[in-house]
């Protein structure tokens, strides 16, 4: 009994320590490497296991054989996947059967290039992102643990997992855009694929991102993720491809903070798309694309962009953006907060400045800042597919108040409807400005205590007389003025009429209105059928004469006009009677040609006075023809004619005779002159004729001594004379 004891005790020890090695330290073998092989064929013919020795270390608690290969090859078809090891485990009654089965595999790559590995996943795992991946990957490299499951026929379950780290991967993506340097942690399942502690080079751009899923559920990818960036230099390619390009930026730094989500269906469509981004602009310029000039007048070049916080939520076609921070229109930064709402195809849109001491200006007010002030201007509507309603429009300055409600534009910016405007400011001339629009059905009252019309006389006389198409709608306006001033000096008193508008066009009004000494103005426009004739009589020329800037020293005179047009082309008449003026610079220079010194001088002295100045003319788009100028006065008699081309070119022809010749040639027609001009003559027949000819701002002239009248000067100047007489 002793010796079977102590064989017996001999013999636990021996399996103990069997046990115990085979436990830990284990034994190497080929014995298994046909098996393994095998199994690796059996998940797909074209897989190569190329296999040295196996080590198996036993794992007793779960009666298992622990196998793991030493410094196997993996071939691909032509491909070799260098593997650090490959794992499995072996059931110990399937030993014991002599019936070896393999339940699982773990295979760890070593570096490997990833296009190796998606080429072996894509034998097993027949997906159409894998082959979109193989094709847009350059080159990269990979670590991975890949674990099989097989089932009780030797096919390998879908329960995989593949976990690594990608290095050093290069990416086409985007058209020509590249994605470098990319960096990442992944983990892969059944239907399922994150990325973690991701960082990559777009463009030259260092990104990065905590987090990215793929997801596969009923056909379609989810993909959501985070993309984060703590300073952010865009140069000129990328600035195109992220940003509007409507909008020109020539450089941003900023650092933002982006989470997303989208779906892409069975056929590589893309919708659901979300995005939410937290951006915080330090410093971006953008090129000045628009025409401010006349609101701004020191606006830069270039627009400045400083200290912006923006928030963008957007999902599928519809987002909300708001922001706010400092802009650099002028000199001094403002202060800007706005939002941008978009549903369908509706945006509603707000916004405010507040202007940090830079000049403002409404030109077609003629409104100037007088003191940098804080100004503050705010708006609020909704931009819709063919049109833009204003539902306000404030001006909150120092000597500005402005509210305009319900303002309504087209597409081409023109308005089309609007509720109503209140607006009171004191203009560039410290002249107060009070007056208020508002709406009843088709008809607008104008109704103003006082208001300043210098400024919009003088932009309605420009010689471009450019078209403003700023109206587009079918209206009536009634007009209620207390004081309207034409000038410093000028002001119409009562002013009231009606004007009725089609398409920015008056097709028949009224106005009238009395100067202090009740001297008269009236302006009247009717139209049939395709005839408008517009009169004007004032009884004070002077503040109209005077917008003309090269005539200087106007005085008196009252001013007759008449116009009838067909379609573009208008035949007028203009009438001056009794006036004076100090300087004409063309007839300065033919008295001075002429030698007329002496007519000169008066010219620009005391001023040269005349009885009547008429003016007949037909004009087109591109042409005003001349038919005739006549003026005549004490001193001097003229009559010219010719043409003025696109307010460019002028030519022009004509005859000037002083008055002494003028008396001595009537006097000499027989009983006529002597009623006339009495018996006394002046010196013998003189006269010139003259040329205008060349540019509007220089031309040149010529003149010529003349010792005939024409008989249609004659015939004219009779015609004056027997009316003055």
């Amino acid at each position: 009994m002793k010796i079977f004891y102590r064989i017996s005790i001999i013999v636990l020890l021996v399996f103990i320590f069997f046990i115990t090695y085979l436990s830990l330290v284990g034994f190497e073998t080929k014995k298994f490497n046909n098996q393994i092989t095998q199994k690796i064929k059996d998940i797909d013919p074209s897989l190569d296991l190329e296999l040295k020795k196996i080590k198996i270390i036993l794992n007793p608690l779960e009666l298992t054989f622990d196998v793991k290969t030493i410094g196997p090859k993996l071939k691909v078809k032509d491909k070799i996947l260098g593997i650090e090891n490959i794992k499995t485990q072996i059931q110990l009654t399937s030993l014991l059967k002599k019936d070896l089965k393999v339940e699982s595999l773990n295979i760890s790559t070593k570096s490997v290039r990833i296009n190796n590995v998606i080429s072996f996943v894509r034998i097993i795992y027949q997906k159409p992102e894998l082959y979109i991946l193989e094709k847009v990957i350059k080159k990269g490299f990979l670590v991975a643990d890949i674990q099989l499951n097989f089932d009780t026929k030797g096919n390998v379950k879908q329960d995989f997992k593949i976990n690594g780290f990608v290095k050093d991967l290069d990416l086409s993506v985007f058209n020509k855009n590249e994605i470098k340097k990319l960096d990442f942690y992944f983990s892969f399942k059944k239907n399922y694929f994150q990325f973690e502690n991701i960082n990559f080079k777009f463009n030259d751009l260092n990104l990065s991102s905590q987090n990215f899923i793929i997801e596969n559920k009923n056909d379609e990818y989810d993909i959501r993720g985070e993309i984060q960036n703590k300073s952010l230099s865009l140069n000129e390619k990328n600035i195109e491809l992220l940003v509007n390009p409507y909008i020109s930026f020539l450089d941003i730094k900023l650092a933002s903070d982006n989470k997303f989500s989208f779906k892409i269906n069975k056929k590589f469509q893309l919708k659901d798309f979300e995005l939410i981004s937290n951006v915080k602009i330090d410093n971006a310029t953008l090129l000045n694309k628009f025409n401010l000039k006349s609101f701004f007048p020191q606006i830069k070049k270039n627009i400045d962009i400083t200290d912006h916080n923006l928030q963008i939520n957007f999902r599928e076609n519809n987002f909300d953006i708001t922001g706010k921070g400092n802009i650099l229109l002028q000199n001094n930064l403002d202060k800007i907060i706005y939002s941008i709402n978009k549903k369908d195809k509706r945006y509603n849109f707000e916004s405010s400045i507040d202007f940090n001491k830079n000049p403002f200006v409404l030109e077609f007010l003629n409104y100037k800042q007088k003191k940098l002030s804080q100004a503050k201007i705010k708006f609020k509507g909704v931009k819709e597919e063919d049109k833009t309603n204003f539902e306000l429009i404030s001006i909150q300055d120092k000597d500005i108040k402005l509210n305009i409600v319900d303002l309504k534009l087209n597409n081409k910016f023109q308005v089309i409807d609007l509720g109503k405007a209140d607006i009171e400011y004191f203009d560039s001339e410290n002249k107060k400005n009070k007056f208020k629009i508002e709406k009843n059905r088709n008809i607008f009252l104008l109704k103003s205590a006082s208001f300043n019309a210098e400024q919009l006389i003088e932009n309605l006389l420009k010689s471009d007389k450019r078209k403003t198409n700023l109206i587009n709608a079918d209206f009536e306006l009634n007009i209620d003025i207390d004081q309207l001033y034409l000038d410093k000096i000028y002001k119409l008193n009562n002013f009231k009429g009606s004007l009725f508008f089609n398409n920015d066009k008056i097709t028949n009004g009224n106005l009238i209105g009395l100067f202090s000494d009740n001297k008269k103005f009236q302006f009247t426009v009717n139209s049939d059928g395709d005839e408008k004739i517009t009169t004007l009589f004032i009884d004070k020329a002077k503040p109209l004469v005077n917008k003309y800037k090269f005539i200087k020293g106007f005085k008196g005179g009252s001013l007759d006009f008449y116009s009838s047009k067909i379609g573009s082309n208008s035949t007028s008449t203009i009438k001056i009677y009794n006036f004076k003026l100090n300087e004409l610079p063309f007839l300065t220079k033919i008295l001075t040609l002429a030698s007329l010194q002496g007519i000169a001088d008066l010219l620009s002295g005391e001023g040269i006075r005349f009885n009547e100045f008429e003016m007949n003319f037909k004009s087109d788009e591109n042409l005003m023809t001349i038919n005739e100028i006549y003026a005549i006065g004490p001193s001097i008699s003229i009559l010219m004619d010719g043409y003025v081309e696109k307010n460019k070119l002028i030519s022009l022809r004509g005859t000037l005779v002083p008055a002494t010749t003028v008396n001595k040639v009537i006097g000499s027609i027989p009983f006529l002159g002597k009623i006339l001009v009495g018996s006394k003559t002046g010196e013998g027949v003189f006269g010139v004729s003259f040329k205008i000819k060349g540019d509007l701002k220089n031309p040149e002239t010529t003149v010529n001594p003349i010792k005939t009248l024409t008989p249609r000067f004659i015939t004219r100047t009779l015609e004056k004379i027997n009316k003055i007489n």
